[in-house]
C-alpha cells in the first residue's frame, strides 16, 4: 500500500480547523469573519429587546409565513482570499414552507435565507462592515441592521459580489419598509 501525498494545509485551512474546534464559554459565540475569529459575550437586555420586537412583527405581519432562528450558524462565501466565513446572525428568517432549520447542521448553508438581522453591540463595525459584506457574498437578499450608536435601522438589499447595492436607513421612531416576501413597514417607535 502506497501512501497518497496530501495537499499541504493552507493558513486558511488551519484557521478554519482551529475555529471549528473552539469551545467557547456558555452564552458566548464565536464567528469566523473575513479571516478573524470574533468572540462576543452574551447580549444585554436592550439588544434582546430589539430582536424581540423585530421577530414579533415579522411573525405577525409578513405576507409570507416566516420561520425564525436566533443565533443560527451560517456558512458564507469568502472573499479577498480569506477562509470560508462562519457568521451567527442575531436572527435568521426563512420562508416557513422551506423548513430550512429542521435537520440543519450547526453551520448550515445560507441558501433559502430571506433576511438576517443584527443589533450592534460592543464591536459595531463588525455589523456595519465585515458581516454586511459576508451576508452579501452569501447572496442573502436582505440584511437588517439595528445600529444603537446612531439610533437608526438600515435595510440593505440587492446583494452583488462583496456588498449590497441598496441601503435604506430610518431613524428610530420612523417606520422602515420591508419589501416582499415580508411586505410591511417595520415599526421602530418603541426602539427609542
Amino acid at each position: 500500500m502506497t501512501a497518497v501525498p496530501h495537499e499541504p494545509l493552507t493558513e486558511a485551512d488551519v484557521l478554519l480547523e482551529g475555529f471549528l474546534a473552539l469551545d467557547t464559554p456558555e452564552g458566548f459565540r464565536a464567528e469566523l469573519i473575513e479571516g478573524e475569529i470574533v468572540v462576543t459575550p452574551p447580549p444585554d437586555g436592550d439588544h434582546e429587546g430589539y430582536i424581540s420586537r423585530i421577530v414579533r412583527q415579522v411573525i405577525k405581519r409578513s405576507r409570507t409565513d416566516m420561520d425564525v432562528s436566533g443565533n443560527k450558524g451560517l456558512k458564507l462565501k469568502s472573499g479577498g482570499g480569506c477562509t470560508k466565513n462562519h457568521a451567527i446572525p442575531d436572527c435568521t428568517f426563512a420562508p416557513l414552507a422551506l423548513g430550512l432549520f429542521f435537520g440543519a447542521e450547526p453551520w448550515m448553508p445560507c441558501e433559502g435565507v430571506a433576511m438576517v438581522a443584527e443589533v450592534t453591540s460592543n464591536k459595531p463595525d463588525a455589523g456595519r462592515e465585515a458581516k454586511r459584506r459576508c451576508y452579501a457574498r452569501g447572496g442573502i437578499p436582505f440584511y437588517l441592521l439595528v445600529d444603537r450608536e446612531t439610533s437608526s435601522v438600515t435595510l440593505f438589499s440587492d446583494p452583488k459580489n462583496d456588498d449590497y447595492r441598496q441601503a435604506h436607513t430610518m431613524p428610530f421612531g420612523k417606520p422602515l419598509p420591508l419589501p416582499d416576501p415580508f411586505g410591511f413597514d417595520l415599526e421602530t417607535s418603541d426602539f427609542v
